[in-house]
């Protein structure tokens, strides 16, 4: 066995994984290895059998392994000593490479801490003829100090007044550090103050952020800003070597604002105003207005009215100072002036904490109108006009046929000066009264006289109504008018009176006393009457008999035992009503007594008792008598039978009374203990209301007969002995006789044929009736080797008059038990994975042919099918009964097993002799079932997705996505979906839009791929990349998602390649052109277009294409000639057919100088030679800039002599003669990064870099010297030339490649 070593360096750490496939030494393998404690990886397996655990390694700091640099080494023995091949496998497996036949693994991507600290992968070892399971490594990925703090806003601006008191918070500033531990930590401190006079006025909490004011302000004393330079710096740490710190700056400006501290002032005192009375609510009256004495201040006025007098009736605009008409005014009410006090108040407090007010006072006079009408008023006293009320509506009453005046307290009055009111009557009524007086002068009473009163009767008219009409005098249209409603009082002046001279009733002799006869009732019209009539009965000797409510009219019985129709069926009553002024009057009431039934039926003999046998017929006749009135049905008599237990038995006839039997009588039918008796209850019911009844008993002895055979309990026995047991009990029958008598039930058996001389009965009596029991004879011996095995007795039951009964018994003899249990074949059964059912699931089923046994099952192995091999498992427990349940200690997982064979054993318990086991053992065969349990995987691609203008347009795909799910079946169906989007432009500010994609989901086998594709039109002049959101999301909704980096590429980056070939030839060899071209330029090449080209000596083809890092940085046209003129790729290129890159050279027509000479100005002549000069530079620029692909070839050659001469000039890296020095004309202009071809770019602007030097951090924007290589073709060479070491930490922020002169 091998154990792990740990090796580190001061730079990054290393590690060696080593796996031991040593499978002649078979051990329990671990879980989980924790390399830092030294653990070793112990395998369980044979003949290469497979790493079955898993392995967690601590990286520290791995983020600073680049493309290709070593990170650790699996370490794997074969006993053979056969070649072995790793291979790694997994979500995450594309971040690394591994060495197959060394297991030396390399880092191919960057990782970073802050996107993930956890990897996991799968790791497979195998030798020809053998492949291990794969074993999962867990990578935890170490912090470093590669983040410097970011602010949360931008800018912290604030406002201060002047009298703000030293040691009051200000603000707060809050940054963040996304490293992890004491690099995290952020401390911050005020760098610079401007001015500087302010510097000790501020002071900021390191810890917290939180700025305080340290000492006092004045706006006017001292400076009315101040801006404070504010810095955070983080804890510091480690960045794969040497200790950093990183600091960043944000900027605060506080501005000094001033405060108020004189009180405001009202201008144009004293105020004087007036207004009319009656004038509209919001009518303006006046304005007031007052001014802020602090003139920079100039706070806005708050207006009120503090009092007024009379109150209520003006309002003041709050922001103007104009007074309104509030409420209305009534000179005569509110009298001729109004006083106001009102306040003015500055809307801000002043420095005192107060709002500074002013107040003035405002004089308002009111003119008055003639606006009076007449008024009706109701006075209680006249004399007191004080509690007099403005009434429109009057009431009054007078007696019936009377004269005079008809009291209603009515007062009219007009508030105008010397008014003159004219009095008149109006209404339906106005002819019946008068007014007084008709003219009126101020206030004066009115009165109501009558004026006909035989127009007021009561029993004709109960109310009247006239209308009080006030006109004024000096203007007709002021007029008032006042309802009175005038109630005639009645007199009694009427006699009662019956709706009928007589009334036919009836009452039923004996009636109850209080028995209501009839209600009669007479009416008065007179309303002092209504319910005041009173009622008596004449004569006075009727009162022995009948009554009246004197109040209701409600004639009742007063004694009924004296109303006996058979005695007095006839009584003539006089009823009399008077009312409340003594006046009579009569009506006559004829009383007639009806019959009632008061007489019982009677039975002509107290009871009846008869005797009669079972089975004959019975019969029986009831007499009774009623001495109620023959000629009435209170006479007439009705027979019936009470129900009882067996009162259905029998009937009888309702008008003779005669008793018969229903059915046959059968004694038997009765209960036992009754001995043969029934009892009826015979009843005599009149037919009078209410009917009257007497009941008389019957008794019936029911006499027993022979009328019943014995009777055997079943139709059939079945018995069973053991063979050799003398005298051994075989069973017992049993018979019955229903007959009620010993004499007729007593039963004997015996047995009549089939014993063969082997069996005797014997008799018993038994609860319920009697048994016999049957025996083996006790001088014989039952052999079941014999012939007889199965005897068939017939069994005789008879009772004392020989009436009998046969039965058959059939009795088995039995073997001993000696015979081995077997098993039924059982099919398979499924269980879902990660089930937690309690119930059975599946079980083994044994018979065997022994009579009597009892059987108990066994395990005897359990094995699970894991990656197609049986390994022993206890998923399940095997109950003795056989049932098998689910070990809820196991849990089943269809990814790691997905069947379970259990091999059990059977044995009987009741075995005598033999072996008690089966000869066999049972299978069950348990399939796991899959459920959906595992989300989606995708599957890592190192693809670089574009958008160009050419992919540009709706429909268009744009990129692709692949993923897997462990599940199986239906489980395993992946959806794919675009589910957010955003855009990071060239300045890495990141903001959300629209989602202008869209996944089509497709499947290659097992593997589901999701097509992105554009909805839309995408914006060109977008420059950045897309963030692409997919989610994959399984059948059961269980989803993962993963980013996608779609970069936006400018079509000035689209190169054209010529090639000598056919356009169909071409687009065969367009998969192996992209392979050579991505080779040679380490880029994702994008052929965008091929057609075919014009050429005068041979057939070509124009190819366009883009050319794309990982990272989203395009090469230019004279960065894809520098790097497809290398040695090692040109041979290929040139036989696929590569001619040139780059568009034709354009060739210029020179300007001829003479027609400009001609012009003869010496201005003109110096105009055509700046020109001249200007077009000879462009021409020559431009013919420069076409390279063909020969002179790309001398260039390399170039390099090789170049890389021999060495030069004080140069900073690293050879020098190509005759080039022209560096400019940043070629930079990039999606992203100004190096580019170093030996390693992958991914690394996001927004980060700071390890290596970068402090000095760069805080000054950005200053310039660190020239680039290292002044030559960019020898830049770009050098890097491709360079070796790959470990130590190479070069990741600086300037980009000197891609960009290069003609050689």
């Amino acid at each position: 066995m091998a154990t792990e070593v740990p090796i580190q360096t001061k730079a990054q750490f290393r590690y060696s994984l080593v796996l031991d496939y040593n499978h002649q030494e078979a051990q329990k393998p671990k879980s989980h290895l924790d390399i830092s404690k030294g653990e070793t990886l112990p395998l369980s397996s044979f003949d290469m059998g497979g790493i079955t655990g898993s392995v967690l390694l601590f990286l520290f700091s791995l983020i600073s392994l680049t493309d290709d640099q070593h990170a650790f080494t699996i370490v794997a023995s074969d006993p053979e000593g056969d070649p072995m091949t790793f291979v790694l496998s997994g979500p995450n497996a594309g971040y690394f490479r591994v060495v197959e036949n060394t297991g030396a693994v390399y880092v191919r991507r960057p990782l970073d801490r802050e996107s993930t600290d956890r990897m996991d992968f799968e790791v497979t070892v195998s030798d020809p003829y053998n492949s291990a399971n794969p074993r999962t490594i867990t990578i935890l990925i170490g912090d470093a100090n590669d983040n410097k703090p970011l602010f949360d806003s931008p800018s912290y601006d604030k406002s201060v007044p002047e009298n703000t008191a030293v040691g009051t918070s200000l603000f707060k500033v809050t940054a963040h550090d996304d490293d992890f531990g004491a690099a995290r930590v952020v401390k911050y401190s005020i760098d610079e103050v401007t001015p500087n006079a302010g510097a000790s006025l501020f002071t900021i909490n390191e810890i917290n952020g939180e700025v305080k004011l340290n000492g006092p302000l004045n706006y006017t004393g001292l400076s009315t800003y101040y801006q404070l330079k504010i810095a955070a710096t983080d804890g510091g740490g480690e960045c794969y070597g040497p200790f950093v710190t990183h600091k960043s700056f944000t900027f605060s400006f506080i501005s000094v604002v001033d405060v108020a501290d004189l009180d405001p002032v009202f201008t144009g005192t004293p105020y004087i105003g007036k207004v009319n009375e009656n004038s509209p609510l919001g009518h303006s009256v006046f304005q007031v207005t007052a001014r802020d004495q602090d003139i920079q201040v100039n706070d806005r006025m708050i207006y009120s009215i503090e009092s007024s007098t009379p109150d209520g009736l003006f309002q003041i605009a709050g922001d103007t100072g104009i007074i309104s008409v509030k409420s209305e005014i009534d000179r005569e009410v509110t009298g001729d002036i109004a006083t106001l006090t009102v306040k003015a108040t500055e809307a801000n407090p002043n420095i005192h904490g107060v709002q500074a007010s002013v107040t003035t006072n405002v004089q308002i006079n009111i003119i008055d109108k003639n606006d009076n009408t007449p008024k009706f008023y109701k006075c209680d006293d006249i004399a007191d006009k004080l509690n007099c009320v403005e009434q429109t509506h009057f009431t009054g009453e007078i007696l019936e046929h009377s004269l005079g005046s008809v009291p209603i307290n009515m007062m009219v009055n007009d508030s105008d000066q010397m008014p003159q009111t004219r009095l008149s009557l109006g209404g339906t009524n106005k002819d019946v009264f008068s007014v007084e007086p008709q003219l009126a002068m101020s206030e004066s009473i009115v009165q109501i006289l009558v004026k006909e009163p035989q127009k007021l009767d009561f029993e004709k008219i109960q109310q009247m109504v006239v209308e009080v009409i006030a006109v004024d005098g000096k203007d007709d249209t002021k007029k008032a008018t006042a309802t009175v409603t005038i109630t005639i009082k009645d007199i009694n002046d009427n006699s009662p009176e019956f709706p009928k001279d007589t009334y036919m009733l009836n009452v039923t002799e004996h009636s109850p006393d209080g028995t209501v006869i009839a209600t009669i009732t007479a009416d008065d019209p007179d309303t002092m009457d209504e319910g005041n009539i009173t009622y008596r009965l004449l004569p006075e000797s009727i009162l022995m008999f009948f009554d009246v409510e004197p109040k209701t009219g409600q004639v009742y019985v007063k004694n009924g035992e004296l109303l006996d129709r058979e005695a007095r069926s006839l009584f003539s009553v006089t009823l009399q009503a008077r009312d409340t002024g003594g006046k009579p009057g009569s009506t006559v009431l004829e009383i007639t007594v009806t019959d009632i039934n008061d007489q019982a039926p009677v039975m002509n003999r107290d009871s009846y008792l008869e005797f009669v046998k079972e089975g004959s017929n019975f019969e029986l006749k009831i007499e009774a008598t009623d001495a109620d009135d023959p000629s009435t049905v209170n006479s007439e008599i009705l027979f019936s039978i009470e129900p009882s237990k067996y009162s259905n038995n029998f009937t009888i006839d309702p008008n003779t009374g005669v008793l018969r039997n229903k059915g046959e009588l059968d004694r038997e039918a009765l209960d036992p203990k009754m001995n043969g008796r029934v009892e009826l209850n015979v009843t005599a019911t009149d037919k009078g209301t209410p009917p009257l009844s007497t009941t008389v008993p019957v008794i019936i002895n029911i006499e027993d007969v022979n009328d019943n055979k014995p009777h055997f309990e079943n139709s059939s026995y079945t018995f069973s002995v053991k063979e050799g047991e003398k005298g051994a009990h075989v069973g017992s029958v049993y018979a019955e006789d229903l007959d009620q008598t010993i004499d007729f039930n007593r039963i004997s058996f015996s047995i009549i044929d089939g014993s063969f001389g082997s069996f005797i009965i014997r008799s018993f009596a038994d609860e319920r009736g009697f048994r016999g029991d049957i025996t083996v004879d006790p001088d014989i011996e039952l052999d079941y080797e014999s012939a007889r095995k199965q005897y068939k007795l017939r069994v005789l039951a008879t009772d004392l008059e020989q009436e009998e009964a046969e039965v058959m018994v059939d009795v088995s003899v039995l073997d001993v038990n000696d015979e081995r249990p077997e098993f039924k074949p059982s099919g398979p059964v499924t269980v879902k994975e990660n089930t937690t059912i309690t119930e059975v699931v599946g079980s083994f089923e044994g018979i065997d042919k022994d009579g009597n046994h009892s059987l108990v099952y066994k395990l005897e192995s359990m094995k699970c099918r894991c990656n197609g091999s049986l390994t022993p498992c206890s998923n399940f427990i095997l109950d003795p009964t056989g049932k098998v349940r689910l070990n809820l200690e196991k849990t089943l997982d269809y990814e790691q097993c997905d069947q379970v064979i259990i091999e059990a054993q059977v044995e009987d318990e009741f075995t005598e002799k033999g072996e008690n086991n089966s000869a066999t053992t049972g299978i069950l065969v348990i399939n796991i079932e899959d459920i959906n349990d595992n989300a989606p995987e995708f599957i890592y691609s190192d693809a670089v997705f574009v958008v160009v203008s050419e992919s540009a347009s709706k429909g268009t795909s744009v990129a692709g996505v692949t993923a897997t799910d462990r599940d199986s079946a239906i489980n395993r169906q992946i959806e794919f979906k675009v589910t957010k989007v955003q855009f990071v432009n060239t300045d890495n500010v990141t903001s959300d839009m629209r989602t202008p994609f869209e996944a089509v989901t497709t499947q290659q086998k097992d593997i589901y791929v999701g097509i992105i594709q554009t909805t839309e039109p995408l914006n060109l002049e977008l420059k950045g990349k897309y963030l692409v959101t997919v989610t994959a999301t399984d059948s059961g909704g269980l989803s993962t998602s993963t980013k996608l980096d779609i970069f936006s590429i400018d079509e000035s980056f689209k190169i054209t390649l010529e090639f000598t070939r056919s356009e169909a030839e071409v687009i065969k060899d367009k998969d192996e052109i992209t392979r050579a071209l991505t080779m040679a330029t380490k880029t994702s090449v994008e052929i965008v277009s091929i057609k075919s080209g014009t050429s005068r000596a041979s057939e070509i083809t124009i190819v366009m294409a883009y050319f794309v890092y990982p990272n989203g940085t395009a090469l230019t046209d004279s960065q894809v000639t520098i790097m497809l003129s290398d040695l090692e790729y040109h041979p290929i290129l040139a036989q696929l057919g590569l001619k040139n890159i780059g568009p034709p050279p354009v060739v210029e027509v020179q300007t001829d100088p003479v027609k400009f000479v001609l012009m003869g100005m010496v201005g003109g002549l110096v105009i055509v030679l700046a020109v001249l000069t200007t077009s000879l530079l462009v021409h020559s620029q431009k013919l420069t800039s076409h390279y063909s692909y020969g002179r790309k070839l001398k260039a390399a050659k170039a390099m090789n002599s170049a890389s021999m001469v060495t030069s004080d000039n140069q900073k690293s890296g050879p020098v190509v003669p005759g080039t022209n020095k560096y400019t940043m004309e070629g930079a990039n202009p999606v992203l100004n990064l190096n580019y170093d071809t030996a390693m992958v770019l991914g690394l996001d602007w927004g980060e700071l870099r390890c290596g970068q030097s402090q000095h760069m951090i805080e000054e950005e924007e200053e310039d660190n010297g020239p680039p290292e290589y002044i030559e960019p073709l020898g830049a770009a060479l050098a890097q491709r030339g360079k070796k790959k070491t470990t130590g190479n930490a070069d990741m600086s922020l300037s980009n000197p490649a891609f960009d290069t002169t003609d050689l």
